[in-house]
């Protein structure tokens, strides 16, 4: 909500007193120029420039904005920046901890504000993604008649986490993972600046290369690992922030997977086509990811069958039995042997020999029936086991094919519609080879082999 007389107390104490805050707090931009990287968003005449006052007069007020990126790329900072560069009245939620009673509350402020002073607001709205349909549902009157202007930050994927009325009326800016260039600057500054540590630490090369490594495109990460490593070189009474001390500071760093949001599916996703590219050790890297985040392993098991009969098939007959018997593996085990049991299966699916025969033979058989190529069943096979059947003509001059020296039949099967339609066409990977065969022997032998 609102500063109150307890934020601007923690704020004041905050600047006497600046190693009362974080390093990743104390280093936030101050000013649009100041901010590291997104320059694509920065350019002049930018929504967010308009924010701030630059070029925002006439009838074409700025817009409400998603901002929408990876955590650490300036979602926040970028909230902050306006809201300390304009001469709107600012107000911020976060849609963990806010509802609809909040959100109504700013709105009427809004409302009053606007029309007894002529004050515009600007609503920062941080994890909207958090929020539900009908939580932002609430926030439509308002944007839609500009009583706010609104920025909502999001680490999910907006299409799926935003819903589309508002997605509309507002403008959806994608931040980008920072560049290293762009973290070995903050870094160089934030050792340097007064407000950072103030040249009381050096930062050898290879300490720095090894905090870029970590820090995966995520500035606050990157600053939150160097004062770690910066108290404990001076916990030590050394002055260089050694690759040894950082490494001790700093056990590792955290895989960037949200199970809820895109990570997951895309993460799925790069698992599923490493397999069927057969990259195992892609295959092996992705899974690895899956598992280090607390991925429920029977999702991953699920993906495996699924990529078993997809990609693999009858190149591979024992891949859906080797994925199946995953599945009921993991289930019964689950973490952290559950891992070995998702490793062997899914070594095995990305070293099969691969066909999508099975995948595109029903894709082409759903078509038709889908175009309505359907049709009758051929009297001969229908059922004749009640009474009055054969009256109809049902199940007459039906060939049991056992009867018959090699077991079968030239009889029509499929309706007219579709009687000479071939949906499966194998390849001549694995053991899908004899399948092959004895598809062109059948059909040879149903009178509808290819001349």
């Amino acid at each position: 909500m609102e500063p109150d007389l307890f934020t601007a107390a923690a704020e004041e104490r905050q600047e006497k007193d600046p190693a009362a805050s974080p390093l990743a707090a104390r280093m936030r931009p101050r000013t649009l120029d100041e901010v590291v990287g997104q320059r694509h968003l920065l350019k002049p005449g930018s929504p967010l420039r308009r924010l701030v006052g630059e070029g925002a007069s006439g009838p074409a007020g700025p817009s409400s904005v998603i901002l929408w990126g990876p955590p650490g790329t300036g979602k926040t900072t970028l909230a902050h920046v306006i809201s300390k560069a304009t001469d709107k009245r600012f107000v911020e939620l976060s849609a963990i901890t806010a509802g609809v009673k909040e959100v109504r509350a700013v709105i009427d402020g809004a409302r009053r504000a606007t029309g007894g002073f002529g004050k515009e607001t600007v609503l920062f709205l941080d994890e909207i993604h958090r929020f539900s349909k009908a939580q932002q549902d609430s926030l439509l009157p308002a944007v839609e008649n500009r009583w706010v202007t609104l920025i909502a930050a999001t680490t999910e994927n907006p299409y799926f986490s935003v819903i589309s009325p508002l997605l509309s009326r507002s403008l959806l800016l994608t931040l980008e993972p920072l560049t290293e260039d762009d973290l070995r600057g903050l870094l160089r500054r934030a050792v340097a600046d007064e407000r950072g540590l103030g040249g009381s630490v050096e930062l050898p090369g290879d300490a720095e290369e090894h905090l870029l490594r970590i820090a995966g495109g995520d500035a606050r990460r990157a600053l939150t690992a160097l004062e770690a490593g910066a108290g404990s070189a001076l916990a030590k009474g050394e002055r260089a922030i050694t690759l040894e001390t950082l490494e001790d500071s700093v056990a590792r760093a955290a895989v960037r997977y949200d199970k809820d949001g895109d990570q997951h599916y895309d993460v799925a996703s790069a698992l599923i086509k490493s397999i069927r590219g057969s990259d195992v050790d892609a295959a092996l890297h992705y899974l690895a990811r899956m598992i280090d985040a607390g991925e429920d392993p029977r999702f991953i098991a699920r993906r495996l069958m699924i990529s078993a009969s997809e990609d693999i098939g009858l190149a591979d007959p024992h891949a859906l039995p080797t994925a199946v018997a995953a599945a009921q593996a993991v289930a019964m085990i689950g973490f952290p042997e559950a891992a070995l049991t998702l490793s062997h299966a899914t070594i095995a699916l990305a070293l099969a020999p691969k066909s999508n025969a099975a995948t595109t033979a029903i894709g082409a058989a759903l078509e038709d029936v889908r175009k309505g190529l359907a049709g009758p069943v051929p009297a001969h096979l229908r059922d004749g086991h009640y009474q009055g059947a054969a009256k109809l003509g049902h199940a007459q001059g039906y060939v049991y094919p056992h009867d018959l020296p090699e077991g079968i039949a030239a009889q029509q099967y499929a309706p007219d519609a579709i009687k000479d339609r071939e949906y499966y066409t194998p390849t001549r990977h694995g053991a899908e080879a004899r399948y092959a065969d004895a598809v062109e022997w059948t059909r040879k032998n149903l009178g509808r082999g290819r001349p």
